[in-house]
């Protein structure tokens, strides 16, 4: 019944859209060893693209302003790392294990990204 629940889930994962992207990215994967690093890898590319629309956002503020996004930052990490621990963790022991908290990683960090795109454009408007 488990290996059931984890096939599912896995077929699951691998077939809903992260992040508004049409197709899976990492679909061609063969193993649970390529998926993990498939979505690491795509966990690394949202990473970096946050990384550059924060720098360019606090390039467009005022010093208390970038003390505030800054501390607002810190506090959104914490809380990326802790949820996606959580949600990865229903699989604690398991070899899905990282690939889950990858797909989290890379989702959540899309999602803030377009979150401070928005409110960029919001500013310059």
């Amino acid at each position: 019944m488990k290996l059931f629940l984890t096939l599912l889930v896995v077929s699951v994962v691998l077939s809903v859209p992260v992040s508004g992207q049409k197709t899976n990215p990492c679909a061609a994967a063969q193993t649970q060893a390529e998926m993990t690093i498939c979505w690491g890898n795509q966990y690394k590319t949202a990473d970096a693209k946050l990384n550059q629309v924060y720098r360019q956002f606090t390039a467009k503020l005022d010093d208390e302003e970038k003390t505030q996004l800054k501390t607002a930052q810190t506090a959104w990490l914490k809380y990326r790392d802790a949820n996606c621990e959580f949600v990865a963790d229903q699989y604690k022991g398991g070899t899905m294990r990282p690939m889950i908290a990858a797909i989290c990683l890379a989702d959540v960090t899309d999602n803030r990204t377009k979150e401070l795109t928005a409110q960029m454009k919001e500013r310059d408007q």
